[in-house]
């Protein structure tokens, strides 16, 4: 396994982009009740720092990777879902809806379906159907499935990211462990805007979703280097 040591050396310098991004974000805090297109770029440039992160590892690596590839191919639609739902309030909340359920898809493809861990499976499960109870009642109309399958997508993601992370095994890799953070941030994010949107008002909604946004997209893009990052600690060796 490689070292947190190592990581942090190969990998630090190619998300400061990312972080830098991020900041100005927080920084800015654009209103969302005026949307428009420089709020999109701004909200969308630490997504758009994590492709050329992903990018700066080389074409030949995603080429020889398909994870890796379905990780950024997840990224770009992620942007796009982050464009559309600046203009939620106008009618495309559920174009973002859309968009950010083909990235739970590619991501679900990425980390595979080995090993099954049919337990994480089964705790994913029941906690993606206590979420649904709890929103059932505020839905109406085509919200009543599409939120309903948009769980299932994203506990399937969350199930996949964490079946990898077999710690009582020693079968697991930082990798793994950051796909597995990741993961679970992203529902924490998502289930905020959904209890925020459509059942009571969440305390500091926006902060608490962005982070645990951002966050977990990177963690997500960091579990696609693995591959590399072990190249490079042979050839220290």
């Amino acid at each position: 396994m490689v070292s947190p040591v190592t990581v942090v050396k190969s990998e630090g310098p190619k998300l400061v982009p990312f972080f830098k991004a991020t900041c100005v974000y927080f920084v800015l805090w654009l209103p969302t009740s005026t949307p428009s297109w420089f709020s999109a770029l701004i909200k969308c440039l630490p997504i758009f720092c994590l492709w050329v992160f992903l990018l700066a590892h080389g074409i030949n690596f995603l080429g020889a990777h398909s994870s890796a590839r379905k990780i950024l191919a997840g990224l770009i639609f992620s942007a796009l879902g982050d464009a559309f739902l600046i203009w939620q309030e106008q009618g495309y909340f559920c174009h973002g809806l859309l968009m950010f359920a083909v990235t739970h898809i590619l991501y679900s493809s990425a980390f595979g379906m080995k090993p099954l861990n049919l337990a994480a499976g089964l705790v994913i499960g029941v906690v993606s159907g206590l979420c649904y109870m709890l929103l059932y009642p505020y839905l109406s109309g085509p919200f009543t499935y599409l939120v309903a399958v948009y769980i299932a997508l994203i506990g399937f993601m969350g199930w996949r990211a964490i079946a990898g992370v077999q710690l009582a095994n020693d079968l697991w890799t930082w990798t793994k462990l950051s796909a597995c953070l990741g993961a679970v941030l992203f529902m924490v994010s998502d289930l905020t805007i959904a209890v925020n949107k459509f059942c009571f008002p969440v305390p500091h909604s926006r902060a608490i979703i962005m982070a645990t946004y951002y966050a977990a997209q990177m963690l997500i893009a960091l579990s696609a280097v693995e591959c590399q990052d072990a190249d490079v600690a042979r050839k220290r060796a």
